[in-house]
């Protein structure tokens, strides 16, 4: 399928959204070194408050109708929390360095401003999850669910191999910007065979990224940078790539002829 064309209104807004990102540019880079000068070896990013037994115990003691557990602030780092359902938990600005969420359930939960550096989140499931200015750097999510989830968060360097976007918004928060212009940041992150199928991508991150066989189908990656990544062998059906930034990056020749043929420094990818 082609990629629909946009008329002179849509296209001056994907240019003004973008103009506006590299505006932002200096203060988001400022957000992003948020851990810079951050000591994790300290107490506060190395322990947990709470062993899994007293998790385990909040859980069963909580009503059906009783308020969501709140752990926000505090430190969770290392805990064993696999396979625990902790849907709608608010976990904000909780510290979860390392912490072992596989196989977790995570529906809905808020993770707005968490430290998950280096978490284990390996088949979780976090759909509707809630990040805006979470830090996952290094996380390992192969196979986890954040379909429908809002994700403004830094994804550096993630393990995203088979997991799922489905309908998740990855887009730049164009309205708050007290932190910089927030979008999602997968740069170098390894998302081969993920799927984002009608994801919300537009002025993302996606430099260098590796995702190899990915399927993009109807998902709006207008004005995201994608230079260096590899998208050999993704999918593109119904795609949204006006302005996508592929300087550098691997694609395959039906899709440089095709869905992504709007995309920006196409003629200076890696066509295959």
């Amino acid at each position: 399928m082609k990629a629909t064309r946009r008329g002179p209104i849509a296209s001056a807004a994907i240019r003004l959204g973008t103009a506006a990102l590299v505006a932002a540019a200096p203060a988001m880079s400022r957000a992003q070194e948020m851990l810079k000068g951050v000591d994790l070896s300290q107490p506060a990013y190395s322990a947990s408050e709470f062993s899994r037994e007293e998790i385990v115990t909040a859980l069963k003691s909580r009503k059906d109708n009783a308020a969501p557990l709140d752990f926000s602030g505090k430190s969770l780092n290392g805990a064993d929390l696999s396979g625990l359902d902790l849907s709608n938990v608010n976990f904000r600005a909780a510290r979860m360095v390392r912490t072992r969420l596989s196989g977790a359930r995570l529906d809905h939960a808020i993770l707005d401003q968490a430290w998950l550096l280096e978490a284990d989140l390996t088949g979780a499931s976090l759909i509707g999850a809630h990040f805006f200015a979470a830090q996952l750097q290094r996380a390992k999510a192969d196979g986890a669910d954040f379909s429908r989830a809002r994700i403004t968060a830094d994804l550096t360097g993630a393990s995203l191999r088979g997991a799922k976007f489905i309908e998740a918004n990855l887009s730049a928060d164009m309205k708050n910007q007290s932190m910089g212009l927030m979008r999602a940041v997968l740069s170098s992150a390894v998302a081969e065979g993920a799927n984002f199928t009608a994801a919300d991508l537009m002025n993302a991150d996606l430099r260098f990224l590796h995702a190899a066989g990915a399927d993009f189908s109807g998902a709006g990656l207008q004005g995201a940078n994608a230079a260096g990544a590899d998208f050999t062998g993704a999918r593109w059906d119904g795609v949204k790539a006006d302005a996508l930034d592929l300087d550098s990056a691997q694609v395959d020749a039906a899709a440089a002829q095709d869905a992504l043929k709007d995309a920006a420094n196409l003629d200076r990818a890696r066509i295959k």
